[in-house]
């Protein structure tokens, strides 16, 4: 559902504590954030993986994924990638048409794609551009505005080097992905440079990367106690009841079951979205690239989800998998 209220205002019923789906382009869309908020507690809302600001039939879609009907229980912010402010701009106030009160501005795309056209984080190396963007775009704009980066693009002083450029607008939140974009997913994350922009931002700041037990999380929130807002995007691929499990939350009796009437409807739902059984099933081989690392033998898992020929075989399967295959055995810290 569209929010009609800023980032800021939609905290966590436990508290200050807030977690925030993080865009994960091909799999936390309109369809996985519904499904996914009727099985699970924990997340109090989502980033919605980025439309580009160039038009054609991609943002077309993208901007589909964004209506009211899709999004009917977990609040989305819409985020935009694109580095030139007049397409921002009218693509910003389409957003807001649909009834949005945020948006997101993706600095923080790390796949050379992106990058090569000085997108996402390709853009985090040219400071004046940004600038000139924010410039453009902040006296405009009907939205609150909110931005997602890495530290760099090719080294981590680049983002130290934007934030005196952020500190001259109005940003509703800065959240920092502490990897370069070169990095990709690899390497660990910079948390010593996080720590340096997160006392230098005047800005509220939003941690980002690497959360996927509870005692990363832990590790996380204990060094950074300022922090009230954290983004999880794979953790929650892997194991989706890590949200509730950081935050407390009662869990299902049988976890395993639980699981299997997610994937399952899961697996309903994108077959009313998706054209033809070919296309369901790499969608949820997608999923399960993740969802197997949460069991003792992933990597069994894994393989045989990944041979599976047909829908047929893969539904029973899964069946097979929630049946035989243990968990792996969470975590037992929770905050």
């Amino acid at each position: 559902m569209p929010t009609n209220s800023p980032l800021s205002a939609h905290l966590s019923p436990t508290g200050n504590l807030q977690i925030i789906l993080a865009p994960l382009r091909g799999f936390t869309d309109a369809v996985y954030r519904t499904v996914y908020a009727r099985h699970f507690a924990g997340v109090d809302m989502a980033v919605a993986p980025f439309v580009v600001a160039a038009g054609g039939r991609a943002s077309l879609k993208a901007i589909a994924d964004l209506r009211p009907e899709p999004n009917p229980l977990m609040p989305v912010i819409p985020q935009i990638l694109g580095n030139d402010a007049p397409r921002f701009l009218d693509l910003a106030q389409r957003l807001a048409d649909l009834g949005y009160a945020s948006v997101n501005w993706n600095l923080g795309c790390p796949f050379p794609m992106v990058t090569r056209k000085r997108r996402g984080s390709g853009l985090l190396p040219y400071p004046a551009h940004i600038a000139a963007f924010l410039d453009a775009v902040s006296p405009r704009l009907p939205l609150n505005l909110s931005i997602k980066s890495r530290l760099g693009y090719a080294n981590s002083e680049e983002l130290f080097a934007l934030l005196p450029i952020f500190d001259r607008h109005a940003l509703e939140a800065l959240v920092i992905h502490p990897r370069t974009g070169i990095q990709l997913y690899d390497g660990k994350v910079d948390l010593e440079r996080f720590a340096v922009c997160l006392a230098a931002s005047r800005h509220p700041v939003i941690y980002n990367g690497d959360i996927t037990t509870c005692t990363e999380f832990l590790h996380r929130s204990n060094r950074f106690p300022t922090v009230s807002q954290w983004m999880v995007g794979r953790g929650v691929l892997v194991d989706p009841l890590l949200p509730a499990r950081i935050k407390g939350l009662p869990l299902p009796e049988n976890p395993a079951d639980a699981l299997s009437r997610f994937y399952e409807e899961l697996t309903e739902a994108y077959a009313r979205r998706l054209s033809g059984p070919g296309h369901l099933l790499d969608r949820m081989k997608g999923f399960w690239r993740y969802a197997s690392r949460g069991f003792e033998d992933g990597e069994t898992v894994w393989r045989r989800i990944r041979r599976t020929p047909d829908l047929t075989r893969y539904r029973r399967l899964t069946g097979v998998i929630f049946a035989d295959f243990p968990l792996k055995a969470p975590p037992s810290q929770s905050v």
